[in-house]
């Protein structure tokens, strides 16, 4: 590659195989968090939208569709996953070739996909909701929404496999970028189609449709008119075999421990409505407080999968070993400090949150069990971003679904076969992370071998 090629190459992308460590994946890391939380603002306009002007019938009718959406989502951020690793590696090697063929792949995985499950999503959308007990009140209603959303399927594959591309090129900027165009968007799509034309919940699955539209098209056009040899130039000519198998290496596990987890909430979530309605207000508030915590880890996760990939592929042992260091070991205090800070001041935020003395009394008793833990999931993380950035996604995949859903869910009936109570059912949750933390660590150094295991 030329020099002009490397101009445009550093111009257009950040490089992790050089500079500060500590700098380079906070900087990465920061528009990733970015991401989330404009990923849970677009929820949340919608909640908001549909709860003041369409009312209960309309916010159960999407509450019903929620896991159906989660699963087929959660799926596809696996093989974001599995993007991201092989696209940075070959960055990293500068196999700009190789790079090439991905992202033609990608491409159009994201658009056969999308359109693959968007076409079951109009078929056998009640199928699905009647297989997760909708009420018959608001079926008629579920099966609108899920239906226009399922449309929106070819938009968010494909934005979520690009977006991986640009971040495994050290670009999360790009993707923070278009998210939040797509979500000034979403908020004028909810009004206009809700409180002008008064379209009910096909309004809101509409303004979803119409925002990651936006976004994905905006990721596309970046990809194409990047001045390199690697570009986006949609050939189906150029797809690799090879390298979608390979994404299917990483991609599969990680989207399969996504589903997996999700299911198992539901079991989590059926103890926790056994005891009453200020214990179910208690854990909704939690998870929503929880999110200023679990967001920073996800991201500083992905920003490792970017660094070890790119790393692994120029041959930076040395420098894979001083970033899983810092990640680790920085990482688990920040995590600690902020969660012992948050401990004194979620008084304070609870009252954001809700008005109900007894339902925060009961949330910030949660937090007291679960944040002074929450390193462990820190830790968890690293390590399993770090696997993952070798392309060893199975056996991360494993220890995390055994935990998360076998030991968790075991501790979650054990503790509560003598006065069940929420906080032992909040005590499932580090003891889960505990196990899982170790025996990621574990399998981190058993996977070692020679140079590369670091």
């Amino acid at each position: 590659m030329g020099g002009h090629d490397l101009r445009n190459l550093k111009k257009n992308t950040h490089t992790l195989t050089e500079g500060s460590i500590w700098k380079g994946i906070l900087l990465f890391a920061l528009p990733l968090l970015g991401s989330s939380l404009i990923q849970q603002l677009y929820s949340t306009v919608d909640l908001i939208f549909v709860g003041q002007l369409l009312g209960t019938k309309a916010s159960a009718a999407i509450g019903a569709s929620g896991l159906i959406v989660t699963c087929l989502i959660g799926f596809f951020n696996g093989m974001a996953v599995g993007t991201n690793v092989f696209a940075a590696r070959h960055y990293g090697a500068k196999r700009f070739n190789e790079l090439k063929k991905l992202i033609q792949t990608i491409f159009w995985t994201g658009i056969i996909g999308g359109l693959l499950l968007m076409v079951i999503g109009l078929i056998f959308s009640p199928a699905f909701l009647t297989w997760m007990g909708t009420p018959k009140s608001i079926f008629p209603l579920a099966v609108r929404y899920l239906r226009i959303y399922m449309v929106s399927m070819i938009s968010i594959v494909s934005y979520n496999l690009l977006s991986g591309v640009l971040r495994a090129l050290g670009d999360s900027r790009t993707p923070l970028l278009y998210q939040f165009f797509g979500g000034i968007i979403n908020v004028f799509a909810d009004f206009i189609f809700l409180a002008v034309f008064h379209m009910g919940v096909e309004g809101t699955a509409l303004a979803t449709l119409f925002s990651q539209t936006v976004a994905a098209i905006g990721i596309m056009l970046h990809l194409y008119r990047l001045k390199e040899p690697y570009a986006l130039r949609f050939s189906i000519k150029e797809c690799s075999l090879r390298e979608f198998t390979d994404i299917l290496k990483v991609g599969v596990p990680a989207g399969v421990q996504s589903i997996i987890i999700t299911l198992s909430n539901i079991i989590i979530q059926s103890q926790i409505n056994t005891l009453g309605v200020t214990a179910v207000a208690s854990f909704t508030v939690y998870f929503r407080v929880e999110l200023i915590v679990y967001l920073p880890i996800i991201a500083l996760g992905q920003a490792v999968v970017s660094f070890v990939g790119q790393n692994y592929g120029a041959g930076n042992w040395n420098r894979i070993k001083k970033g899983n260091k810092f990640s680790i070991l920085g990482g688990s205090v920040i995590t600690f400090a902020a969660c012992m800070l948050l401990i004194i001041v979620m008084p304070v935020i609870l009252k954001a949150f809700t008005k109900d003395t007894a339902v925060a009394a009961q949330t910030l008793e949660i937090v007291k069990v679960t944040f002074p833990f929450y390193f462990f999931y820190t830790v968890l993380e690293c390590f399993s971003s770090n696997l993952r950035g070798f392309g060893k996604a199975f056996l991360p995949m494993v220890v995390t679904v055994v935990s998360f859903c076998g030991f968790r869910i075991a501790a979650l009936f054990a503790l509560m076969v003598q006065n069940p109570s929420p906080d032992k059912v909040a005590l499932s949750y580090p003891i889960s992370w505990g196990i899982a933390a170790i025996a990621m660590a574990v399998l981190y150094v058993r996977n070692r071998s020679g140079e590369k295991a670091l």
